[in-house]
């Protein structure tokens, strides 16, 4: 089994995301609400330079899901890219995938 986990960069992409994912055969997602240093270091403003009412802070979405196989990281990978472009240009997202040597709890494809 495989963990995928996708920082998506635009959150208003989250629903056909999923959708993609659920194409593939993609079963359980947990989203989390997330936010880099990058962007964490860009909001910050000195106090004398800063005479508004706090900005709505602008984050991502972390996506986590445990997939049965290789086949299925590079099948969801596919199905991202379809929605966000090509991963390696800015502003996209970060897809990364990791082989899990334990996992108990989790349902794949209907077993």
């Amino acid at each position: 089994m495989y963990m995928i986990l996708l920082v998506l960069d635009d959150p208003e992409q989250l629903d056909a995301v999923i959708g993609a994912w659920e194409t593939v055969g993609i079963r359980g997602v947990t989203m989390l609400e997330s936010t880099g240093l990058g962007r964490l270091r860009q909001s910050r403003i000195p106090a004398r330079y800063y005479f508004q009412s706090p900005r709505a802070e602008e984050g991502h979405l972390t996506l986590l899901a445990v997939v049965p196989d290789e086949v299925s990281v590079q099948a969801c990978l596919r199905a991202t890219e379809e929605i966000t472009g090509d991963l390696d240009e800015p502003h996209t997202g970060i897809f990364t995938a990791w082989p899990l040597p334990v996992v108990k709890g989790a349902v794949l494809r209907g077993e």
